[in-house]
């Protein structure tokens, strides 16, 4: 018995399970999907997932820069 029934040729999702929604870009800080990418995802095509899947890398300069954390928030207060 082989496992290759179980096998289907799917394009696999970004998600990392880090689901935090950057206001600015609207993206996932994890995935880099938008909110529509991520509810859609499921219904798409393998050609689509492709897609969005080849255009990830180039949104992660949309993101909002985070500047310095609780640490940077403390220092102003001074």
């Amino acid at each position: 018995m082989t496992d290759d029934i179980w096998k289907r040729d799917e394009v696999d999702s970004p998600c990392t399970k880090v689901c935090v929604i950057d206001p600015a870009s609207r993206l996932c800080t994890g995935c880099l999907r938008s909110i529509d990418e991520i509810t859609a995802w499921s219904r798409m095509t393998p050609d689509v997932r492709r897609a969005i899947m080849a255009t990830l890398p180039a949104r992660a300069p949309q993101l909002a820069r985070r500047k310095g954390g609780r640490a940077a928030r403390l220092k102003q207060r001074r």
